[in-house]
């Protein structure tokens, strides 16, 4: 069963994450001497990222045997200023000692299925030096958009029924752009998942994602069911108006 856990606002909210990262990080690194995270772009994890290379939160990750890597990107260059990368980078990579070759981000700038094929190989070079024939993150950061998207897996979109690759090119109609994105498979790998969700126009999709008969190609985000971790909804006051119970 998938955890929710309500948060008066945005602040209250990224603490709670900026927690778990924490926890998890520590975890990993001291029973593997490594820890992976996928991050989420959007604008909700931004005060999140900003905690993560704070004085009060950046001291307590070893952040050298840190790996970084993305749920999706959109197809435009590291500097662009829709890059995921980019807004990770300003408000938290830059700001804290990771490695450079410990960051692991989706080439958005090259041809969208190059791209995505070049991160699927990379992916399972990465996982496969553990002896693991999944893709299993440590953590991995989720958002949600108010049509239900995760990653970049927006409602009748082909990536949804993706069943063998980790990554894929995605078209979405609606946008008239290409995404890379984690699948379903790759995603529902990690040892954990956390979606981050706020705001209300973020109210209605969460509750026919968390409350509806499984839909999802219409509620993509009814795709998070993890085979052998732990899913949590972490989601503000505002974004769980709709919720009952």
């Amino acid at each position: 069963m998938a955890e929710r856990l309500i948060f008066p606002d945005l602040d209250s909210l990224a603490q709670a994450a900026a927690e778990i990262v924490v926890t998890s990080a520590q975890a990993a690194i001291a029973a593997r001497e490594r820890f992976s995270i996928g991050l989420s772009g959007g604008s909700t994890p931004r005060p999140l990222y900003a905690l993560l290379a704070s004085p009060a939160y950046a001291p307590r990750i070893d952040w050298p045997n840190v790996h970084v890597f993305w749920g999706d990107e959109r197809c435009v260059p590291p500097d662009h200023p829709d890059s995921n990368y980019r807004m990770a980078r300003e408000t938290l990579l830059d700001r804290v000692p990771l490695l450079p070759d410990n960051i692991h981000r989706m080439p958005g700038e090259r041809d969208p299925e190059a791209g995505a094929g070049a991160y699927d190989a990379h992916l399972r070079s990465f996982f496969a030096a553990d002896g693991e024939d999944v893709p299993r993150f440590d953590l991995l950061l989720l958002g949600m958009g108010g049509d239900a998207h995760t990653a970049s897996l927006f409602p009748g979109t082909a990536a949804l029924g993706e069943t063998d690759r980790w990554v894929a090119a995605n078209y979405v109609e609606k946008l008239g752009a290409w995404r890379l994105t984690l699948t379903p498979p790759a995603l529902n790998a990690a040892a954990e998942i956390v979606v981050l969700v706020s705001g209300a126009d973020k109210a209605d999709a969460l509750d026919a994602v968390l409350n509806s008969p499984t839909d999802p190609d219409r509620y993509p985000a009814q795709l998070l069911q993890p085979e052998n971790g732990r899913l949590r909804w972490l989601v503000d006051r505002a974004a769980a108006a709709r919720l009952s119970g």
